[in-house]
């Protein structure tokens, strides 16, 4: 058994989901939740938030590996530096308690969950609650969090069956 923390993160939300896997690839879910940081009174305040309430989630359920979004760019830059800080406090608290970081793009994530990298978040969430047996709604921070660690357990699954390290899958961009 393995257990897996998927990190959508976010300069005002960020999303945290952690499933186990069994030998026989079985998900279940464990934990999911939307870190709410908007409301702090300033932006350093906000990383802080993230990374403490991450160490908080991490010494609870004791991860043993991590999969977090990749940024991408978008249209603000002031944006897209914003959400990379916010992914770089998430990845430090991550890192800090010892446990490996996996970067996933979300064509990626979506190409694994959904079967298209171009799916939408509805559908994310649909397969998301279907996939680990989840009743009522999924908030979309969260289901994007779970999207990423279902992710990370697919393709480290996948690896193992042929022996070839992550690394060495990736195509280089």
């Amino acid at each position: 058994m393995i257990r897996i923390l998927g990190i959508d993160p976010g300069s005002q939300r960020t999303g945290v989901g952690i499933i186990d896997v069994d030998g026989a690839g079985r998900l279940s879910h464990v934990f999911h939740g939307a870190l709410l940081v908007a409301g702090e009174a300033s932006f350093p305040l906000r990383l802080k938030r993230i990374f403490d309430e991450l160490c908080d989630i991490i010494a609870t359920h004791q991860p043993a590996e991590c999969g977090i979004e990749r940024v991408f760019m978008a249209r603000n830059p002031d944006s897209a530096l914003k959400l990379g800080q916010a992914r770089g406090a998430a990845i430090c608290a991550v890192v800090s308690q010892g446990i490996a970081v996996h970067e996933y793009a979300a064509t990626e994530v979506k190409q694994s969950v959904v079967g298209s990298g171009r799916g939408d978040k509805t559908q994310v969430q649909h397969m998301i609650s279907a996939l680990l047996g989840l009743q009522g709604p999924l908030q979309e921070d969260a289901a994007d969090a779970l999207a990423v660690a279902v992710t990370h357990a697919h393709t480290r699954a996948s690896l193992a069956r042929v022996g070839i390290p992550r690394t060495a899958w990736r195509r280089r961009r």
